[in-house]
């Protein structure tokens, strides 16, 4: 009789793992940035990065099937509770900037949806809008510690609509021009090579900190692979395909902008307001006015609560579940009557607001503070991807050891080389992603003040995973 677990086809695991790591969003940040020639980068990112990261992921997944932790798992098997307890850490503070651009991204999608414009972003302090974003938070966070989930059940609704708007819009932005007489091609050579070609020099290295966070998160992928149909075949098909169908819409999604948007000269507010500015002219061109913006900011400000209210709660629980005493003080795993980590509900709630409004005191603009807070989270969450490849770089090393139904790299030279590249260009990109994206001869206060944000953010954070199991200990030395 067949095992009614494993009931999942390739082009099922294709099309859950589209939907969990692609957006619109990708598209946009990363066309402003690097204008057309993030085609090629695009390509290579996928060939380089994105298809050995994600099947990776299922080899992983596969050998620890009956883990729990995820990445803090896959640490544990390989090497030590301590590492495994500094992975699951990783995983949590890295959604601290997360936590405090959602509010952000919810104003500006309110400020479409009934002003019908982005002047929001260019009009408002920083300061200002900081402040709207704390209380918005904090809002957020007494809904999600009195257990809520309420919020957390649109986001399936808001993913689905989201990956809808990114699909529509491929499709409505590259037939413009054929089918409506209105548009017209707003890069000019679009047909040349030279087009599309970055420019490999120091500006373009600091810029792909921006495509790996694109393409990141492939680690929810892991419990698929379990479930799939005979998995050594059918999962790296199904990886196979979901690059391709990334690679497409980031290919056709890219191009499209780059027929609404000027290549050679592009708005400082793209980043912000391009995926809105994009439907709007759209919407002209198709005769429909402001219907694909309306849509896309409900659904957008759909997505961006259900984030928020997720990405407060699952992280830590996550790194609270399979936490070990001697890293974690009992007081932060300490829970409420409605089953909540108040204490570590409390210790999100002190380190977000830090971070919405402290960097508001020395960058005036909110369009500014966005595309910072934006790049912040691009240098951050890859963080947590250099444990997946660390995991795997170990259990290449003694892939003797355990056992898997499905193998990425049956050779364990082969395997610790991959695993160890994807592990160096991810903390490359980080590091170079570092850099400010502000002209410093036109700011130079400005991009010094970020420049020292994009460095003491990540050290505070991940240090202050090194206090806790002193805590710990001290607490456990007290009780004995």
């Amino acid at each position: 009789m067949a095992d009614r677990t494993k009931q999942l086809r390739w082009y099922n695991v294709a099309l859950i793992a589209f939907v969990a790591v692609w957006g619109l969003g990708n598209v946009v940040n990363n066309y402003a940035q690097q204008g057309l020639s993030v085609i090629t980068s695009w390509i290579l990112i996928m060939i380089l990065y994105f298809v050995p990261y994600a099947l990776i992921v299922g080899q992983l997944g596969s050998t620890f099937k009956d883990a729990n932790g995820g990445v803090s798992s896959w640490i544990k098997q390989t090497s030590t509770k301590q590492l495994a307890y500094y992975a699951a850490w990783t995983y949590w503070v890295v959604h601290v900037p997360y936590l405090a651009q959602k509010p952000q991204g919810i104003l500006i999608a309110l400020s479409w949806l009934f002003k019908g414009n982005g002047n929001f972003v260019n009009t408002v302090s920083s300061m200002t809008v900081s402040l709207i974003c704390l209380a918005l938070f904090l809002i957020f966070l007494w809904v999600a510690a009195r257990g809520l989930t309420t919020l957390n059940r649109i986001g399936s609704v808001a993913g689905t609509a989201m990956f809808i708007m990114s699909i529509l819009f491929i499709i409505l932005a590259v037939s413009a021009p054929i089918m409506t007489k209105g548009a017209h091609i707003a890069t000019p050579d679009m047909g040349k090579l030279s087009t599309y070609m970055p420019k490999w020099n120091f500006n373009y290295f600091t810029t792909i900190s921006m495509l790996v966070f694109a393409v990141g998160g492939a680690e929810k992928i892991s419990p698929y692979v379990n479930n799939t149909k005979n998995a050594s075949k059918e999962f790296p098909l199904g990886m196979l395909c979901l690059a391709g169908m990334v690679a497409l819409c980031a290919i056709l999604g890219s191009f499209g902008m780059g027929m609404l948007f000027n290549s050679n000269n592009i708005p400082q507010d793209l980043m912000a307001n391009g995926a809105y500015e994009a439907f709007a002219k759209l919407g002209g061109f198709y005769h429909v006015g402001p219907v694909f913006v309306i849509l896309y900011a409900i659904a957008n400000t759909m997505a961006q609560v259900s984030a928020l209210a997720f990405s407060i709660d699952a992280p830590l629980k996550i790194m609270l579940g399979d936490a070990d005493k001697e890293y974690i003080p009992r007081s932060l795993t300490k829970l409420n009557k409605r089953g909540t980590p108040i204490n570590g509900y409390y210790l999100t709630g002190i380190l977000v607001s830090i971070l919405i409004v402290v960097p508001a005191l020395g960058i005036g603009s909110m369009n500014e503070l966005y595309k910072w807070l934006l790049n912040l989270n691009s240098i951050v969450m890859p963080l947590r991807y250099l444990w997946v490849f660390l995991a795997f770089f170990l259990l290449s090393k003694h892939m003797d050891k355990f056992h898997s139904d499905y193998m990425f790299l049956k050779n364990k030279t082969a395997g610790m080389i991959v695993g160890g590249w994807c592990f160096f260009f991810t903390a490359f990109a980080c590091i170079m992603g570092m850099v400010p994206k502000v002209d410093f001869q036109a700011n130079p206060g400005s991009w010094w003040f970020q420049f020292a944000l994009n460095i003491i953010t990540p050290v505070v954070l991940m240090a202050l995973g090194l206090i806790l199991p002193f805590i710990a200990r001290r607490n456990l030395a007290k009780n004995n």
